[in-house]
């Protein structure tokens, strides 16, 4: 029977990581099952993929901040910054040339790029 260890510090720690197979659709990549022990001690299993297990930690590690981040700000101010993207160049651009229409939608497409690159790094599987 495995013994329980303890810390003096209340952390999240990765107490165990195991080698499961290679990714059949990405190249490169490994698929490791990651045992976490939370702060109240209680334990759960993750799945992560990366080219080696500090990878696939940190692709772990940066999902949860993603997926916690998301939850504190909402789509409101998805939205609001949305506003403030598309209406910036309007405000500070002239209205007689359609320059500020190229900046605004421009601006936003790469937005939204950059948001789906993200978010395919943190998913491949």
């Amino acid at each position: 029977m495995k013994e329980k260890k303890t810390f003096k510090f209340k952390r999240r720690r990765a107490i165990e990581c195991e080698l499961l197979k290679r990714s059949e659709t990405h190249k490169g990549l490994l698929k490791y099952k990651i045992t976490l022990q939370e702060k109240d001690d209680s334990v759960h299993e993750n799945i992560a993929y990366g080219k080696d297990m500090q990878d696939a930690l940190s692709r772990l590690v940066w999902t949860e901040r993603t997926r916690k981040a998301e939850q504190k700000i909402g789509a409101g101010w998805f939205f609001l910054a949305w506003l403030v993207v598309m209406g910036w160049p309007a405000l500070m651009m002239d209205n007689e040339q359609p320059w500020w229409l190229l900046y605004s939608f421009g601006t936003v497409f790469a937005l939204f790029g950059l948001a789906g690159m993200w978010y395919t790094y943190l998913e491949k599987k």
